[in-house]
């Protein structure tokens, strides 16, 4: 009796035993099976995919863009200096002509007759000074009669010298050199005088007249050059440089006015033309460059994605310089040779696998 009472018990134990183990079993293969479905779940999670471009260095100009229209430096309004009637023209609207150059003739005969007049006056004077002269001089005149034949004399060379110079104004003159703008007078007009008969510009150089915002007067400068595209000539630049910054800046506008002569080249630039104005004022070398589409702004602080090499995106805070062309300057946050995310940022998360679909060129500043 005895005996059947332990072997019962001892198969029971034995039962007891077998039951744990099936059930640690059941344990361990359940939580093996659940790590197993973690792990392919994860590696079944897609990678996003996105636009990157390696971070370079290049350098980076700071330019101030304005529109201005080019005004004439010289331009010159020629006015008759006598009356008379136009006989000739020698000079029409687009010519270009020199300094002195005759651009019409106004009738000579009635100015060349004073001239001969007055030669001829002065000739007689002439000889009655020198007679009165020898006759002062052997004291048979007074002084008085010596000093007012002298006095005449002196007189009648200022009037022939005055009709030398009205016969010379019969011939119209260019004061300055450029080009004939507008002719106002025909052939066999009268004109009377100061009447204005032409109009001449000179093209050489022209100035861009720009009125800059106030808070660019501390980085602008004389000397400092511009280029000017105009719409009139797609694909041209022209070279200037800024010859005159206004001191006074105008309170109505908060502007302060800035002029630039332009270079011309071809005789493409004629005054009255609009366009843009870059005016480069300053210049980083050497500097990690990165596409404006690359950066993500939130609450005025700036942020780049940048892909590590195990294929992750990490967001991550920079510090911007100067921008021209789509390209930006970072200051800090980037280095070259990382790589940065510049399409795809908006399905981005700190830390979500990516994969680069297209690597484009960087765009140089």
């Amino acid at each position: 009796m005895k005996h059947r009472e332990a072997r019962w018990v001892n198969g029971l134990a034995l039962i007891l035993v077998l039951s744990a183990a099936l059930a640690m079993q059941g344990c361990m293969g359940q939580a093996v099976g659940n790590d197993q479905h973690d792990s392919e779940a994860a590696a079944e999670d897609p990678a996003i995919p996105v636009e990157a471009v390696k971070v370079i260095n290049d350098d980076v100009a700071a330019v101030y863009s304005g529109t201005a229209t080019l005004e004439a430096d010289e331009q010159a309004t020629v006015v008759s200096q006598i009356t008379g009637v136009v006989l000739e023209i020698y000079a029409e609207e687009g010519d270009f002509v020199e300094a002195g150059q005759v651009l019409a003739r106004v009738e000579t005969d009635r100015y060349r007759l004073q001239v001969e007049q007055a030669e001829a006056a002065l000739k007689r004077l002439e000889t009655d000074f020198q007679r009165k002269k020898e006759l002062f001089e052997r004291e048979l005149v007074s002084a008085d009669d010596f000093e007012g034949v002298s006095a005449e004399l002196q007189a009648q060379k200022a009037e022939y010298e005055l009709a030398l110079l009205d016969l010379e104004y019969t011939n119209i003159r260019a004061p300055i050199a450029g080009y004939i703008s507008e002719r106002m007078v025909r052939a066999g007009n009268l004109v009377a005088l100061h009447d204005p008969v032409y109009r001449v510009t000179s093209y050489d150089p022209l100035l861009a007249l720009l009125h800059v915002p106030e808070r660019e007067l501390r980085v602008l400068r004389k000397g400092l050059q511009v280029a000017m595209a105009l719409d009139a000539w797609p694909g041209e630049k022209f070279a200037g440089d800024i010859i005159r910054i206004s001191p006074v800046i105008d309170p109505a506008t908060g502007t302060f006015r800035v002029t630039a002569a332009v270079k011309d080249h071809g005789d493409m630039l004629k005054p009255g033309l609009f366009g843009r104005v870059e005016i480069l004022y300053d210049l980083h070398e050497d500097v990690p460059v990165i596409p404006r589409n690359a950066v993500i702004t939130e609450d005025e602080r700036s942020h780049v994605f940048v892909v590590g090499e195990d294929g992750s995106a990490m967001r991550r805070m920079v510090q911007l310089g100067y921008e021209r062309a789509g390209v930006v300057e970072v200051r800090e946050g980037v280095r070259a040779g990382e790589t940065v995310v510049t399409a795809g940022k908006g399905s981005l998360s700190d830390g979500a696998r990516v994969e680069i679909i297209d690597t484009g060129d960087q765009p140089r500043a």
